[in-house]
């Protein structure tokens, strides 16, 4: 049985903290990451097991991406899979309390497939 070493177990959360994240949360400053794996994948719509309809991921620190295009990183992926969230950009002049449309940058650990998708189907200020 290999040893664990602490240091391996605490160098996730430490590059998380030096990034403006904590580990758990998606990151919530341009440029800030942060560690998670995949909850749930699916198409955009509930049902659809082909991503016909585009794409849905969500993850176990509460943040989710969803994009009307299918997304091969997403479908290559599997529950558990580790991910990175990079958050890429927040939209600006949104109304009071909309903060729908930020865009983040994930990469499956696992595969190492990347892709870039807003958090909601919608910007603020949209439908």
């Amino acid at each position: 049985m290999k040893p664990i070493h602490l240091l391996s177990l605490a160098l996730p959360l430490i590059a998380a903290l030096a990034t403006g994240a904590q580990a758990g949360e998606m990151p919530g400053n341009v440029g800030a990451c942060a560690e998670s794996t995949i909850e749930e994948t699916g198409g955009r719509l509930e049902g659809d097991t082909t991503f016909e309809t585009g794409t849905f991921v969500s993850f176990a620190n509460g943040g989710r991406q969803i994009s009307y295009d299918r997304e091969e990183g997403i479908v290559g992926s599997r529950i558990g899979d580790p991910v990175r969230i990079c958050l890429v950009s927040v939209p600006e002049g949104c109304p009071p309390g909309d903060d729908r449309g930020k865009v983040y940058r994930t990469t499956n650990l696992r595969t190492g497939a990347s892709w870039e998708m807003a958090d909601s189907q919608h910007m603020c200020g949209g439908a």
